[in-house]
């Protein structure tokens, strides 16, 4: 049965335009072309930066952070409270008035001991600057290592200047090292994400992303597999070049330094707008839906890339909202903050 579904799922009509094989796609003459069995390496690889990361954020990330003034929180432990422990895990973490009188009675504790009780179980909980400011630096010095990277594996590509050669000569169209590693690393990066996603600092928009990453994941592992890999390189690119600026802003905000949280989340917001509500429609998106159709006549993964793409670009409408009201923040209440944070109370 499995291998049904295998022979099935591989059939050329849903990869492949008409006409082309599997078959045409071979390694030959020293030629190497695109494998689904090469994406199996970003497993490893993802475990292999999860390393890395735990040493850069103890070896640069803390002592940077330091740097800035960030300390480690000493937060003052709780008095072990079996009632409460199973109200704040099962029911809230924010009892409602009735909730600490009853609450109270049963522990035999005045109500202002069960508001503290809540409010020090909750800080708790609340993730320190420091966990914060390690998180986004590593964010940080992935993008700027692989947006570089980026550049200096495309700048002297002909596609980068003239779309039409996105699309000449595919799908038999051979792999370059270069465009092997920049999406082994990307694939990898977003796998890593996902198993820290455990570990890392819980935000309100948790499952969004879990569905990001996932997003990510899939639109990359089909460019791969249909060897859209020189549009998926473009994709990559634009996506890649603003979240410099959005994790550099984040980090300054943990340390306190709003002036300049606010210019870096300025300059964010304006590459922001530029790649992914101008470049990524009128030149990304052009070139995958309408270019091919001087090439060959609309298949299956033509019409499945350009889906995945457009609900994309939504995506990037959808952010947009939310990132015109942190401007609204910035430029009207001097404040800017990660709107993904889960407000908690502070420490008393």
């Amino acid at each position: 049965m499995f291998q049904t579904f295998k022979e099935w799922f591989w059939l050329e009509r849903f990869w492949l335009p008409p006409t082309i094989k599997w078959s045409d796609l071979e390694d030959h003459d020293g030629l190497v072309f695109v494998k689904p069995s090469h994406l199996y390496m970003t497993i490893p690889y993802a475990f292999g930066l999860l390393i890395i990361r735990h040493f850069f954020e103890k070896f640069i990330a803390t002592p940077l952070a330091k740097s800035f003034g960030i300390k480690e929180e000493v937060r003052k432990k709780i008095t072990p409270n079996t009632i409460l422990e199973n109200f704040f895990k099962h029911s809230t973490r924010q009892p409602s008035q009735t909730d600490i009188y009853g609450l109270a009675k049963k522990c035999n504790l005045t109500e202002r001991q069960v508001e503290r009780w809540f409010r020090s179980r909750r800080n708790q909980e609340r993730p320190c600057r420091m966990k914060k400011f390690q998180e986004a630096c590593w964010r940080f010095a992935f993008y700027l290592m692989i947006t570089v990277a980026g550049i200096v594996f495309l700048y002297d590509k002909p596609w980068v200047y003239d779309l039409w050669e996105v699309w000449n000569g595919y799908p038999r169209q051979p792999l370059l090292p270069s465009q092997y590693w920049y999406y082994i690393l990307e694939m990898s990066f977003y796998w890593s994400l996902i198993f820290s996603l455990g570990s890392d600092v819980k935000r309100k928009d948790f499952l969004a992303h879990v569905i990001h990453h996932l997003a990510a994941l899939s639109l990359m592992s089909f460019s791969w597999c249909a060897n859209y890999i020189r549009s998926g390189t473009l994709v990559m690119i634009v996506h890649d070049v603003a979240d410099i600026w959005l994790e550099s802003a984040k980090m300054f905000s943990y340390a306190g330094w709003k002036q300049t949280c606010n210019t870096l989340f300025l300059i964010f917001s304006t590459i922001f707008f530029i790649s992914r509500l101008i470049i990524f429609p009128f030149w990304i998106l052009y070139c995958t839906l309408i270019l091919p159709l001087h090439y060959l006549e609309p298949f299956f993964s033509y019409i499945f890339l350009n889906l995945q793409l457009l609900v994309l670009q939504a995506l990037h409408l959808y952010w947009c909202y939310f990132i015109l009201k942190m401007l609204r923040r910035c430029l009207f209440m001097k404040n800017i903050q990660d709107v993904r944070s889960e407000d908690e109370d502070e420490d008393e």
